[in-house]
């Protein structure tokens, strides 16, 4: 029986991938792109990515949102309302009606492989007990 085992990438439209990528800069300055074509460029999340295509952005619902897992929620949060993002909470909205959940990984039971949060220097990010909690529920022990 097939398995979905997790999100490999999120793809997202946007009005300008220069615009767009400086917006993501700005929310994480060390930002790094796995790649970049014509009217498409990729964001490396380490072993997943963001892929951005530029073209007409029609408007979007206002719940249809994904979860970015990320260190530092206030930072990015901080960061995204700099840049004059709407922001609903940990909600963040781009300037083309994408919307994410700024979620912080020691509170979820999402994880990267520790060579991965090497490579990415988080490797000193840990788990809370309510995630640690989660994740025994499901038989996974750390």
């Amino acid at each position: 029986m097939p398995r979905a085992l997790g999100i490999n990438h999120v793809a997202l439209d946007v009005g300008s991938l220069d615009e767009a990528l400086e917006f993501w800069r700005a929310l994480f300055p060390d930002l790094q792109l796995r790649g970049r074509s014509r009217g498409m460029a990729f964001i490396d999340l380490g072993d997943q990515f963001i892929a951005l295509s530029e073209h007409e952005v029609e408007p979007r619902s206002e719940h249809r949102h994904f979860g970015l897992v990320v260190d530092d929620v206030a930072a990015v949060i901080a960061a995204a309302r700099e840049r004059g993002a709407v922001i609903r909470g940990d909600n963040v909205g781009d300037p083309w009606g994408n919307r994410f959940d700024v979620v912080a990984y020691s509170e979820v039971q999402f994880m990267k492989a520790e060579p991965v949060l090497r490579a990415q220097k988080a490797a000193h990010l840990v788990k809370s007990d309510a995630a640690l909690s989660e994740l025994r529920a499901k038989g996974i022990e750390l």
